[in-house]
């Protein structure tokens, strides 16, 4: 066997070519600048391969690739439904590779082709300077005379898991998952494989089973029930392995058994998950949606931190997560959808004199009744924003009051979607939504926009410029509150087919909007956070976390946002409702502190000492917000659950560290959270927010520990911790 070892900076990949011409992927490893004891693990590595390359039938299914061919499904040994062993991956022969240097670090694209289908394919591993991720993705071009079906096709495809180590995987690994839910956002949860269902019965080396772990989406909503994210942590070796799929429809992974190995493949829509199946003509080429793979020393939390750092680099520069401005937003907790004037006014006044910057209307303020089934037009309803002398244009007279406050005024959207009680709706024709078996796909009282269609991205961009040029809006809140499931079938070759259009079309729309107008804000929000992935994250310099009703479960999301997204990303609500309660409204400004504050709630009906509260928390956050955007999420009593009576989320900053604790009843009212990389430091804590609020809390440098104490049953504080060694 052929090795071919690629190393880049702090990430590597080690590939092999077979006597049969066939490309095999064997590990991902570390990069050039590993350290020392890394190093002296994997020059043991590639001993490990150099005695095992001559038995080249260990590593046969070591495929980079998995694509599967109408008619050829299984050409021979799979078990059951996984994603392996391929029509494609098993004929594919290895042409070359190539290094292409890029802005930011390097690509290497290696080359594939069956001379028998004329398939081709091109894999994609691009590497970034000072990062331990590769980026990937996959091209499958038929280069044949006859059309070719395509059912699947990986972005990353990884065998052998368990190589470098000597115990069980049962005993070893630990598979952490973000399951999701409408108001039960990021529940994060470690298992071991023997809990779900997947354990060696049989010798090693002989490993096979129909039963595999899978995460999959389908629909519109990437998150609705999991993240795209999976981190694999290594108990024995000290590694993790993490990996993302950046796409904003249907995905697929799974983790199982073959030929003696575990495996690991990650791929966008495919036929057996999302029902998507695309006729490939001859000339044509198919790009797969991407994936991103961290590799690394340390547990989960390093692998988090590794993709933050990654998730910074390739998301859309702007000025909002630079200056990451406060947003008050009149929804939640307070006018539930229904604006007007007199309403706003109240609000507006607190908004500005507590300091925040963006000022955004939700929904309602285009529908005198009721605001769901009414949307699609986007004309302000005069009902609700009538013409009068103090303000003779309506809403638009209204958001110029938003901008004589200090603020950037902002409106709620929903661009994808037409209520089946929108005039446009009757008027437009089939071809402007999504269709199955001949019939407009309909979900809750809305029809589905259809972004390949030019009309429909010419109509949304119309309303985008409009509400920016006539009304001054530099704030836009985009929601998306449907699922319109597997996809749509018209002009399509499958319904998962349209949906990924439909979805690669929407991002190329957003893409040009952004284009037109690099300084506006478009917030991504789908029912709070049904859409957090990085093809949206990518773009979108702020996410909605949820709609969470319920400020002490809210703490859970605030403490687990970092696995999702960067934290300057992180829109979290904070409203505070009881008049004079300082214990409540310093709980809810905790919850932000440390991510971007959504502000909103009744702020003018609390009492003086709780409107102080929130000034002081906003002030401390504009203060302190140039050091965090750059900071690094840490977790000193791991990612939080619904159900934990204490939880904490730490920021590492260049000058200082910041560590927000929360109790959530329990009876006990103190807590130890271990800070292991303060061990040897001299370090000053001190009680932050709220200033005139302490609490008593102990450092004991010897064990790198603070303990605090917290003497009612619902509380939260806000610590800074400055290094002054």
């Amino acid at each position: 066997m052929h090795i071919i070892n690629i190393e880049e900076d702090r990430i590597g990949l080690r590939f092999g070519v077979t006597q049969e011409n066939r490309l095999v992927l064997l590990a991902v490893t570390e990069g050039k600048k590993r350290q020392q004891a890394s190093e002296m693990q994997e020059v043991a590595f590639e001993q490990k391969d150099g005695a095992e390359a001559g038995n080249e039938d260990a590593f046969q299914e070591y495929a980079p690739l998995e694509a599967t061919i109408t008619g050829e499904n299984c050409p021979e040994d799979r078990m059951g439904n996984q994603l392996i062993h391929t029509s494609l991956a098993v004929k594919l022969q290895y042409e070359r590779h190539e290094r292409r240097q890029t802005e930011d670090g390097a690509e290497y694209v290696f080359f594939l082709k069956d001379e028998d289908t004329g398939m081709a394919a091109r894999l994609h591993y691009r590497f970034y300077a000072e990062l331990n991720v590769i980026s990937c993705h996959t091209e499958v071009e038929n280069r044949g005379t006859l059309p070719q079906g395509l059912e699947a096709v990986t972005s990353f495809s990884l065998h052998g898991l368990e190589r470098d180590g000597n115990l069980p995987y049962e005993e070893r690994f630990r598979l952490h998952l973000v399951h999701n839910g409408w108001q039960k956002e990021l529940q994060w949860h470690a298992y071991r494989f023997s809990e779900l269902g997947l354990s060696a019965s049989q010798k090693p080396g002989r490993y096979n089973s129909t039963k595999f772990i899978s995460v999959t989406n389908t629909g519109a909503w990437s998150t609705k029930q999991y993240l795209p994210l999976g981190i694999l942590e290594d108990e024995e070796t000290g590694k993790f392995l993490a990996w993302q799929i950046e796409h904003n429809g249907s995905w697929h992974w799974e983790i199982g058994e073959h030929a003696g190995q575990l495996y690991l493949k990650a791929a966008g829509p495919t036929e057996q998950y999302a029902h998507w199946y695309k006729e490939l003509k001859p000339g044509e080429t198919f790009v797969s949606v991407p994936a991103a793979v961290a590799y690394g020393c340390g547990r989960a939390d390093e692998a988090v931190r590794a993709l933050t750092a990654y998730r910074r680099h390739i998301r859309r520069e702007n000025e909002d997560n630079r200056k990451l401005p406060v947003i008050f937003n009149d929804y939640m907790n307070c006018l539930w959808g229904k604006p007007t004037t007199e309403e706003e006014i109240p609000l507006i006044d607190i908004a500005a004199a507590c300091g925040c910057e963006y000022y955004c209307i939700d929904c309602g303020w285009y529908s005198a009744g009721e605001w769901w089934g009414n949307v699609g037009e986007w004309l302000p309803s005069e009902e609700r924003f009538p013409k009068t002398e103090a303000f003779p244009e309506g809403l638009k007279s209204l958001l110029a009051y938003i901008r004589q406050k200090g603020m950037v005024p902002g409106l709620w959207l929903e661009l994808e979607v037409m209520g089946l009680n929108c005039p446009l709706a009757k008027e437009k024709p089939d071809e402007w939504f999504f269709m199955r078996h001949g019939k407009r796909v309909r979900e809750k009282t809305r029809y589905q926009l259809d972004y390949r269609n030019p009309e429909v991205r010419e109509f949304a961009t119309g309303v985008i410029r409009r509400l920016v040029e006539d009304y001054g809006v530099g704030y836009i809140k985009m929601d998306y509150n449907i699922e319109p499931g597997i996809g749509t079938d018209q002009h399509a070759d499958s319904a998962g087919d349209g949906l990924l259009e439909h979805q690669r079309a929407y991002l190329s729309w957003l893409d040009g909007i952004f284009a037109e107008y690099p300084d506006l804000v478009i917030e991504n929000c789908g029912s709070g956070g049904m859409r957090m992935d990085y093809a949206m994250l990518k773009r979108h310099s702020v996410q909605s976390t949820s709609d969470m009703e319920d400020y002490r479960m809210y703490a859970t999301i605030a403490v687990n946002s970092p696995l999702a997204l960067t934290p300057e990303q992180a829109a979290v609500w904070s409203y505070p409702l009881n008049a004079d309660d300082a214990e409540e409204t310093i709980f809810n400004m905790v919850n932000v502190l440390l991510l971007r504050i959504h502000q909103s709630g009744h702020l003018f009906r609390l009492g003086e000492i709780c409107q102080e509260l929130i000034r002081e928390a906003i002030s401390w956050y504009q203060a302190t917000r140039e050091d965090r955007r750059e900071a690094l999420p840490f977790w000193p009593l791991g990612f939080g659950t619904y159900y934990d009576a204490w939880t904490a989320l730490g920021m590492k900053g260049r000058k200082k560290s910041y560590l927000a604790v929360w109790r959530r009843g329990g009876e006990e009212a103190s807590c130890r959270l271990p800070l292991p990389d303060c061990r040897g430091k001299e370090i000053r804590v001190r009680c932050a927010y709220p200033a005139e609020r302490p609490v008593d809390f102990v450092w004991d440098a010897q064990k790198a520990e603070l303990t605090v104490t917290f003497p009612e049953a619902f509380m939260a504080r806000l610590f800074e911790i400055e290094n002054l060694s």
